[in-house]
Parts: C-alpha cells; sequence; structure tokens
C-alpha cells in the first residue's frame, strides 16, 4: 500500500496535484453523494457560516458521551466521504456513540482564523444542546488533529471546561515545519516527500499570521490542564516529529498522552480501515482509549 501510494504520488501527471493539495479542494464536489448506511441516521446541522453532520445510531446508541471529529486536509480541503466513513467507525469503536462532523471553512477562500472559529462555534453548539464538556471526546487527523488541540489552547484561555479527550491521528500542530522528520523522513514518506512544494509548506491557511500562535501551530502552546490525548502517526511521515514533540511536551506538563508510532505506516493510515492489519489494530487501541475515557 505504501509502495503505491508513491507510485501514485510521484506520477508526473496527478502527483503534483496531489502533493500540493489541490485535488484534496476538489474531490469533495466531485465524489458521489454519500448513501448513509441503514443502522444509521444522518443529520444535516446548519449553522451562520458553516454546516455539520451528526451520526447516530438507529438502535442502542451510546449517550454517554459524544465525537466531535475534526477532518483533515490541510485548511484547504473540505468535507468528504472518507470523513464520513471515519464517523462510522469513530461509532463502531465506541459502541455506539453519535459522531458530530464540522465541515469547518477552508483555505484560502477562509484563511485563519476561520477554521478555529468554526471548531469553537461546534463545540458550543454541543454545550448548548445540553452536552457537558465531560461528555465530549474531539477527534481529528492530520490538520484536523492539529485544530483539535488548538481548540483547547483557545477554550482553556477562555477559561472554560475542555473536553475529556483527544484522538489525533497525525496530527499537523508544527507549520513551520522545523521537526527533525521534515528531512529524516523526507525520502520515505509516500505521500508527501521528496520535494518541498507540498501541503504541508503551503502558507493558505497561515496567511500572515505567526506559524508560532499556538491556535495555528498547538505545538508551541501551553498543555498544562489538557485531557488525555491519544496520539497515532507512521514512522515514515514527515510529520512524524509533529506527534512526537507535542507527545513529549505535553507529558512534561502533567497530560496522560499515548503515543503510539505504527511502523513503516504512511500518513493517515487509519482511511485502510480494516484492510491493513495496522489500521485495523489502530482502531482496536482508539476504542480501547474511549473505554478508558468512559471509565473515568
Amino acid at each position: 500500500m505504501r509502495d503505491l501510494i508513491a507510485r501514485v504520488t510521484n506520477d508526473h501527471l496527478i502527483g503534483k496535484k496531489i502533493k500540493n493539495g489541490e485535488l484534496r479542494k476538489k474531490i469533495g464536489t466531485a465524489e458521489p453523494p454519500w448513501k448513509c448506511p441503514d443502522c444509521f441516521e444522518m443529520t444535516v446541522i446548519e449553522l451562520e457560516k458553516f454546516q455539520m453532520e451528526l451520526l447516530t445510531s438507529k438502535e442502542k446508541p451510546n449517550r454517554d458521551k459524544i465525537i466531535l471529529q475534526l477532518h483533515g486536509g490541510g485548511y484547504v480541503g473540505g468535507m468528504r466521504n472518507a470523513y464520513r466513513m471515519f464517523a462510522g467507525l469513530y461509532n463502531e469503536v465506541s459502541r455506539g456513540m453519535s459522531v458530530l462532523t464540522v465541515d469547518y471553512r477552508v483555505a484560502p477562500e477562509n484563511p485563519y482564523p476561520a477554521a478555529l472559529e468554526d471548531a469553537f462555534a461546534a463545540y458550543r453548539y454541543l454545550l448548548d444542546d445540553g452536552w457537558f464538556a465531560e461528555q465530549i471526546i474531539v477527534a481529528g487527523d492530520s490538520a484536523g488533529g492539529g485544530l483539535a488541540m488548538a481548540l483547547c489552547h483557545y477554550l482553556k484561555d477562555k477559561g472554560m471546561q475542555l473536553p475529556c479527550g483527544i484522538i489525533a491521528m497525525s496530527p499537523w500542530t508544527d507549520l513551520t515545519a522545523s521537526g527533525e522528520s521534515y528531512d529524516t523522513n523526507y525520502e520515505r514518506d509516500p505521500l508527501f516527500g521528496k520535494t518541498r512544494d507540498s501541503l504541508i509548506y503551503n502558507k493558505d491557511y497561515i496567511g500572515d499570521n505567526d506559524p508560532l500562535n499556538a491556535y495555528i501551530s498547538p505545538l508551541f502552546g501551553d498543555f498544562r490542564q489538557f485531557p488525555p490525548m491519544l496520539i497515532q502517526v507512521g514512522s515514515y511521515e514527515m510529520l512524524l516529529s509533529d506527534s512526537v514533540s507535542v507527545a513529549a511536551k505535553a507529558r512534561e506538563q502533567g497530560v496522560k498522552v499515548r503515543l503510539s508510532i505504527y511502523e513503516g505506516m504512511f500518513h493517515i493510515f487509519q482511511m485502510a480501515a480494516k484492510m491493513l492489519p495496522e489500521s485495523k489494530r489502530a482502531w482496536v487501541e482508539i476504542g480501547k482509549f474511549i473505554d478508558v475515557l468512559q471509565d473515568d
């Protein structure tokens, strides 16, 4: 699978479009409409500037907690069917928790702080809807994983109660690209490697703002009082350091962190669902992490 991704992304016709995010901008409108499985109910929630999708189980829904999903896409790609699949998997491994996925505004039309504002609005929506902060789990992949942490920095600064846990898949936490893996995995990363003209160097979201801002690059924030975090990342990723550095810093500041580095894996390998042993193991790990949050 890793070799296949490398071949496709190095193809001279489409490789650049994959790496620089051009395809991510278009895929949401190009893919076929998503058919909600019969076991779920999907509700579209329209807010002032964006919309959300609430996936709930028709049978035996788990109302103890709810998962707030912030999708990836480098802050330039919007909602797509892969994240609806993720919502179904989160529901499965959590034994029926509802999943609210935020189709937040993206760059270049809506640079920072649009995504953060929308994530915060979604969090406030859940609170206003009767959920307590200790019932909310924030989950995200790539940019969404970084956004989950940025949201918690923002909530803490506003004196608000933080969610009970964070699930972050290959979180993009350092938009300065200063980690050592940007160099050590330059030749190995099948998705972003072998070029500096890729999505992880894109400045559309940052604009003229300081990339050291913790709301943009959560690595540079203060993690004290953060909830427990599960961070999953592949060993071949250029973004590996984004996970390793955040985990180390958060632990030093007293946060419970489980960092799982999956050997030989690529960016967001969890999209393989149950087709890869590593992806299957990752989703089992997510389920166990949620079980611990339920018991706390």
